[in-house]
């Protein structure tokens, strides 16, 4: 069965975010991750981390400026310094939490010639600097209903700029949630791109909430990572329906 990981930006919100962490660890987790841990220092981060024995699945990397709209900075051609910035700001919470995979968001853009060539550049620019610190770089395509303008929309689109950025660093971020709104086919997807894939994300569709409920059967799309062998961390990216501790029924027992 796989491993399953807490997104602590949209579970356990019932508590301050470093308490977050040992939230989790009680609930059974053995790995969390995030969207920004920026609001707090590495050392904090960190220690969170350690005390309570956990493993990160996966972080962002600073998004811009997130409030007033930012959602990323990797497509944006009058962007490129914040995005090379945003690297360095990220990579000592990497060291400190001991995080293998980073996420980069691309940005609202158009996907056009500019934007793409301007995305491939920067993509490959960071995953230099993630392979030299012992990093995978994830790209992750987020539908258009929850993020309208997004860059990157499709898992076919990802896949094409994987090809034409075509670094061995470079993975992508399979988000079940997403894929299933954008392209569906699922566990044929899953088989078609699973060399390619270096973190998977699951929620209910289309509540983005436990994965006990909606169109998709999650226990046969868990029962097919097995028969792939995928032996990563599922990243439980969803808004619980109520107190985080009390949808956790769903989760498989530890065989």
């Amino acid at each position: 069965m796989p491993k399953f990981s807490a997104n602590l930006s949209m579970m356990f919100t019932e508590y301050p975010f470093l308490a977050r962490f040992e939230a989790a660890k009680k609930s059974g987790f053995d790995a969390v991750e995030f969207l920004f841990p920026y609001a707090h220092s590495a050392d904090e981060i960190g220690f969170a981390v350690q005390k309570n024995d956990l493993q990160i699945s996966v972080f962002n990397l600073p998004p811009g400026d997130w409030e007033g709209g930012d959602r990323g900075t990797a497509a944006l051609s009058d962007r490129k310094e914040a995005f090379r910035a945003s690297i360095a700001q990220a990579l000592p919470y990497a060291k400190a939490t001991g995080a293998k995979r980073l996420h980069v968001m691309a940005g609202l853009a158009t996907p056009d010639a500019r934007a793409e060539a301007t995305y491939i550049d920067n993509i490959h620019f960071a995953a230099d600097q993630f392979a030299g610190a012992g990093l995978e770089l994830l790209i992750e395509p987020i539908n258009p209903r929850d993020m309208p303008g997004y860059f990157l929309s499709t898992t076919d689109q990802a896949l094409a700029l994987m090809a034409r950025i075509d670094h061995p660093a470079v993975r992508l971020q399979f988000d079940v949630y997403h894929h299933q709104i954008t392209r569906g086919d699922v566990i044929k997807s899953l088989s078609k791109h699973f060399a390619q894939i270096g973190h998977i994300q699951i929620a209910s569709v289309p509540e983005r909430q436990e994965p006990d409920r909606g169109e998709l059967n999650y226990q046969a799309v868990f029962a097919h990572l097995d028969h792939l062998g995928y032996d990563g961390w599922l990243g439980c990216e969803y808004h619980p329906r109520g107190k985080t501790e009390d949808g956790l029924s769903w989760l498989p027992s530890p065989t």
